[in-house]
């Protein structure tokens, strides 16, 4: 015995409906991590968000890294703040952020009075020959910041990890 018309037709239209969410979950990552891959973001796409219209210097800053990465995999950075680092005056957020790469926001470090300095060495992945950008939160609301182009001959990220 055939079902009838409409419940085929509702079958059908559940299954579509089933698929079209499997779809949504699957970008669901990338939507929440707010990943913009192959967009090349400026500089104020990049800051912007953190910085809210606050004050931005580049000074206080220093972004060490190598200028020719041969490999994006394992990028070595270093920053270093100058700063008193005392209750009232101290670097409270430390930001790497990428231009290219899938996630914006590459590393974010908590820093306080404890630390004694405002100094951090990490490697990072790149997606490719891009400008990377040190950004320090004052405990006055104020942002200084360095920036720097790496040139990558092999590209990290390809697959958006």
């Amino acid at each position: 015995m055939k079902p009838a018309p409409t419940q085929r037709r509702f079958w059908l239209q559940q299954s579509a409906r089933l698929g079209l969410l499997g779809v949504a979950l699957q970008a669901w990552p990338s939507w929440a991590q707010k990943m913009a891959s192959g967009q090349l973001m400026s500089f104020a796409q990049m800051v912007e968000p953190l910085t809210q219209g606050a004050r931005l210097l580049r000074q206080d800053v220093k972004l060490v890294a190598p200028v020719l990465a041969d490999n994006g995999t394992l990028v070595p950075l270093g920053v270093q703040v100058q700063s008193p680092m005392t209750a009232q005056d101290h670097v409270t957020h430390l930001y790497l952020l990428s231009q290219r790469n899938p996630v914006t926001r590459m590393a974010v470090f908590q820093l306080g009075p404890w630390n004694g300095r405002a100094e951090v060495s990490t490697r990072v992945r790149l997606a490719g020959t891009q400008e990377v950008v040190a950004l320090a939160r004052l405990s006055s609301g104020e942002f200084r910041y360095d920036q720097m182009e790496i040139i990558v001959t092999e590209s990290a990220c390809v697959d958006a990890s």
